[in-house]
C-alpha cells in the first residue's frame, strides 16, 4: 500500500453517517462537504477529506456516500501517491447520507441547540483529542 487509507468503518462521529447527531461540528466543517458534490468535473475541492478523529486517516463516510472513484480529490491523490489506490474501491455498509449537502444540512440543523446525544458526542471528541494531543475544535 501507498498513500493515506481510510478508516475501516465510518467513525460514530462521521457527519455523513445517518445516525450521527446534527450540530457537534462548527460551521466551516459542514461546509466542506459541500465541495465534494456533483459531476467530477465540478468538484471545488483537490484536497482528501480526512477523518475529523485526527488519526491522519482518510475519512471513510467522504470516501463511502458515493463512489469514491468519482471522487476529484481521490483521482488527484491516486495519481500523485498521496492516497493509496484502494481508496477508489472503498465501499461501507454503514447507511450514510447520500451526498455532502444532505449531510451538511443535516449537520446544521441544530448548531445553535445541540440536543443531549449531540453534547456527549462532543465531548467524548473533545476528550479523545485532548488524550491525544490533538487541538480541540469541533
Amino acid at each position: 500500500m501507498t498513500g493515506a487509507t481510510p478508516r475501516r468503518v465510518p467513525c460514530a462521529s462521521c457527519p455523513y453517517r445517518q445516525t450521527v447527531p446534527s450540530g457537534i461540528w462548527h460551521p466551516d466543517e459542514y461546509d466542506k462537504l459541500r465541495r465534494y458534490d456533483g459531476p467530477t468535473h465540478e468538484q471545488s475541492s483537490l484536497n482528501v477529506f480526512h477523518c475529523h478523529q485526527g488519526a491522519g486517516d482518510i475519512c471513510s463516510g467522504w470516501l463511502g456516500h458515493r463512489d469514491p472513484a468519482d471522487l476529484l480529490a481521490v483521482r488527484v491523490g491516486i495519481a500523485s501517491g498521496a492516497v493509496d489506490p484502494s481508496c477508489a474501491e472503498y465501499t461501507t455498509d454503514v447507511p450514510l447520507f447520500s451526498s455532502g449537502a444532505e449531510a451538511a444540512d443535516h449537520g446544521i440543523r441544530d448548531l445553535q441547540n445541540p440536543d443531549e446525544r449531540a453534547s456527549q458526542t462532543i465531548a467524548k471528541i473533545v476528550r479523545a483529542r485532548q488524550i491525544a494531543g490533538n487541538p480541540v475544535t469541533t
